[in-house]
Formats: C-alpha cells, structure tokens, sequence
C-alpha cells in the first residue's frame, strides 16, 4: 500500500494569500485562496506595498483555514512547501517565512518551488502528465513554450520578447475602458463582438518559438485613438474580438510548430490566461483530437496554492529540500 505524503503548500508571489494541503502530489485536501483584486482594481494593477501588507494581514489565517479544511493536523504533514520565485520580492517573503515558520516549530523539511513550475503541475491535478510534454505559459508575466523530456526537468524553447499575453490583455482592457483585471472582460465581450479588423500578428523569424505582443498591444491603442479622433465611437467588441483572435492565433500556431517539433505525448497549458474561454475553445479544436491535451479547470489556472503542492511532491520524492537560508527569488530561473 502506498504511503500517504502529504504536502502543506504557501502562496504569495503577487496578489493572492493561498495555501492547501496535497496528498502525493495528486490529491487536493484543501485549497485556500484570499484574492486582493479589489484591492487593487482601483489601481488598475497591481501595488506590491499594498499586497505584501495583504499577505502580512492573512497568512496564518489562510493556512489554519487550509490545515483544518483538510482535517490535517501539523504532525501529519511530510513537509513544506513555498513559492520562492519569481514574483514580487516583498510578496515572496512572507510566504517565505510563514513557511519557515511552520517547517521549524513542526521539525518539517522545507521545499523552495518555482511559480511556474506549479503552473505546470497544476495538471497533475486533473490526469497523470505524461513525458516527453510541452507546457505552453501563459500568464499575467510570462508567455513561454516550456518542453519537459522528463518530470521535474524544464526546458524553455519559446518566451515572450516584450509584453507577456497577460499583460497585453491589461493594457488593451485599459485602452478599451474595461476594469482590471483585463482578460476576462476581453475573453466576454469577444463573444459577444466580430473580429472584423485585421489585426496584425508578429510571427518573427521563421523558425522562432518566441512571443511579441507589444506591437498588436500598440496597433490597438491607435486604431482606438484615431477612431476617437475622427469623432467616431469605437466598437468595444468587435475591437475585443479582434484583439483576442490575433492572440489565440499566434498562440496556437507556434504551440502547433513547438508541438510538431519536439515530437510529444501531451499538450499541458498553465498560467492565469489558460481560464480564456477562446483560447481554450482554439486549443481543443486544434489539438484534442491528434494528442492528449491538458487543461486545468479555473480555479487551478490562476494563482492557488495547490499547484504549488503538486510541483513539490517531485522535490518530496528526491529528498530535494531547502535549508533556512531560503529566500525570495523575484528573478528566479526554471
């Protein structure tokens, strides 16, 4: 009978206080999420002073609330688990020492996981992953191509050169007059509109795996002007539509080319923009039928501690622990 091994896993790189409880790395106990979008939409993104004070005011509540919804006590838990990079460095440190805290006063190891890395394994949530794979990123601060030959070893062959798709989303939502976060009023009003205008794609060199967003970004910001300045009302949907199908195109056909390329079993897609109904749609359409394609349900797309519990259990298997020294890694590699 296999032993059960269960993670407490800590979040805060950015603007969501989360913690839950993993069973062997497939199993979610508990999974605590407290959102500071509120807080910050008035804003109109993100204020690292604001969210670190957030995460200050309900890491220990977020983590009792995530032990007892479990029904775990500290004892029964095999280690702990934190996001210690990248993200906001002020943010990152309280996750850091809560889970010092927590690792030290219960005699627990301690595992330091890469923000993305959960992203990924968030799909070993929902089926086993299945190697050699492809993860396709795509977030708020990161638009990657990640190949996986193996579990725990990464591979960035595609990556952003400017805007990540998230961050584009913000921006053009901003330009558009829609709330933040930006992407999912998009991702609405593109149903509702007609992708009528050609917008342009940015394909780069022919046989690049890599991402560009800030021109299309920029198309959007002076067609939007010059309508205004022609005393013409722009069309918010059709302007949406137009958007998010330049997006998803680029998108899935250089996921289609890493795919072909590297020759994988499975398509794994992560990251907060992996919840864009469209892009979800493009992907099934394309891929669903020629290989296994992965995709985690909503609330494991955005940020949430149990990823952070599924990309631990790898580093629980291989003994790969931190020591005290661990620290918050704003800039930190896959």
């Amino acid at each position: 009978m296999t032993k059960i091994k269960r993670i407490l896993a800590i979040e805060t790189s950015c603007d969501e206080t989360a913690a839950s409880v993993i069973e062997n790395g497939t199993i979610i106990r508990s999974n605590v999420v407290a959102s500071q979008i509120e807080s910050h939409k008035r804003f109109g993104g993100v204020v690292p002073e604001v969210a670190s004070r957030h995460h200050v005011e309900q890491v220990t509540r977020i983590i009792e609330q995530a032990l007892a919804k479990a029904e775990v006590r500290p004892d029964e838990l095999d280690a702990v688990a934190v996001t210690e990079g990248p993200g906001l460095v002020g943010a990152l440190l309280i996750g850091v020492h809560a889970a010092k805290a927590m690792a030290f006063a219960h005699g627990l190891p301690l595992i330091g996981v890469h923000h993305i890395a959960g992203h990924i394994y968030a799909n070993q949530l929902v089926q086993p992953m299945q190697f050699p794979l492809m993860a396709l990123v795509v977030s708020g601060g990161h638009t990657e191509l990640i190949y996986m030959e193996q579990d725990g070893q990464f591979e960035t062959i595609g990556m952003t050169r400017d805007d990540a798709v998230g961050e584009a989303y913000d921006k053009v939502a901003r330009t558009l007059g829609l709330p933040y976060p930006g992407g999912p009023h998009i991702d609405r009003l593109a149903h509702t509109g007609s992708a009528e205008m050609d917008f342009p794609r940015s394909w780069l060199e022919p046989d690049s795996l890599d991402f560009s967003f800030s021109g299309l970004k920029s198309h959007v910001l002076n067609v939007v002007h010059n309508q205004k300045q022609r005393g013409e009302e722009p069309n918010i949907p059709n302007l949406a539509a137009s958007f998010q199908e330049s997006v998803i195109d680029v998108l899935v056909t250089k996921t289609r080319k890493a795919v072909d390329r590297y020759k994988v079993k499975q398509l794994v897609v992560a990251g907060g923009v992996a919840a864009n109904k469209g892009l979800r749609s493009a992907l099934e359409n394309e891929f669903s039928e020629t290989m296994t394609l992965s995709i985690p349900p909503l609330p494991l797309c955005t940020d949430n501690a149990a990823m952070i519990g599924a990309a631990a259990f790898y580093q629980l298997e291989k003994k790969s622990f931190a020591g005290w020294d661990l620290n918050g890694r704003p800039g930190m590699d896959l």
